[in-house]
C-alpha cells in the first residue's frame, strides 16, 4: 500500500471530519470500563447494591445500581460527545481558516488507495503558539483509522508533524492527550514525547468529569 501524507484540501472536508467524529467517539467504551473498575465507583455500585437489600426488595437492589451503571455511561458517553459537538463548531468547522492560515500552522493527511479508491486514513495538525518569547507548535487532531494502526501511520504523522516544527525554529511540540488513550499516549512516547503534567478541564461539566474519572495528559517534545 503506497501511503502519501499530504497538505489538506478542501475535498478532504467530510472523511476527516468522519475520521475525526469516530477517532473520538472510539473512546467512550474504554472510559467507560475504566469508570466502572475504579475504586470510587465500584464503591457507589456496591453501596447501592446494598441499600437496595436493605429496603427489602430484589427489584431495588438491580434498580439502584443498574441506574448508576447507566449514569456512569452517558458521563462517558457525554463527555466525548461534547468535545465532538464543540470541535464541529469551531476549529475544525474551517480548517483551512484554523490550521493553514498562518506560517506555523498546517493540517496534514495521509491517503492511500484502498480497494480501488483513494481513502483519508489519518490526520493530524500543528498550530503555531507563543507564550513569551517562546514559540512552539501545538500537535492535534491525531487520528488514524482503525484498520490501519499498528503499521507506523501514527509514527509516520507524528515525525511530519514534529519536523514542520523544527524548520519552523519552534522550541518544542506540545500535545494534549487523555486518559483513556493509552495507545496512543506510548505512540507518543515512542516519537520522543514525554509526560510534563496533567488536569481535568474538559469542554462539559465538572461532575461528569469527576464520575469518568478522566484526567488531560500533557506531553511535550523539546527540539
Amino acid at each position: 500500500m503506497q501511503l502519501v501524507i499530504r497538505r489538506y484540501r478542501h475535498s478532504d472536508k467530510d472523511p476527516v471530519l468522519t475520521l475525526f467524529s469516530s477517532g473520538v467517539r472510539e473512546n467512550i467504551g474504554p472510559c467507560f470500563r475504566n469508570a466502572m473498575t475504579s475504586p470510587l465507583n465500584l464503591a457507589i455500585t456496591l453501596a447501592l447494591c446494598a441499600a437496595g437489600h436493605l429496603l427489602g426488595s430484589v427489584l431495588w437492589a438491580v434498580v439502584l445500581p443498574g441506574a448508576w451503571v447507566a449514569l456512569v455511561y452517558y458521563c462517558c458517553h457525554e463527555l466525548y460527545a461534547s468535545f465532538v459537538r464543540e470541535k464541529f463548531q469551531t476549529d475544525m468547522q474551517d480548517i483551512p481558516g484554523n490550521y493553514l492560515k498562518g506560517p506555523g500552522d498546517c493540517f496534514w493527511v495521509a491517503e492511500a488507495e484502498v480497494e480501488g479508491r483513494t481513502r483519508v486514513l489519518g490526520m493530524v495538525a500543528v498550530v503555531a503558539k507563543q507564550s513569551g518569547k517562546e514559540r512552539y507548535g501545538e500537535l492535534c487532531r491525531m487520528s488514524i483509522s482503525p484498520s490501519y494502526r499498528r503499521m507506523g501511520l501514527g509514527l509516520r504523522l507524528a515525525h511530519t508533524a514534529v519536523d514542520f516544527c523544527k524548520e519552523r525554529g519552534f522550541s518544542k511540540v506540545l500535545l494534549e492527550t487523555n486518559s483513556t488513550r493509552t495507545a496512543a499516549v506510548s505512540l507518543y512516547q515512542k516519537a520522543g514525547f514525554s509526560h510534563v503534567a496533567s488536569h481535568t478541564k474538559a469542554y462539559t461539566f465538572d461532575w461528569i468529569v469527576m464520575i469518568t474519572q478522566v484526567s488531560v495528559l500533557i506531553l511535550e517534545k523539546h527540539l
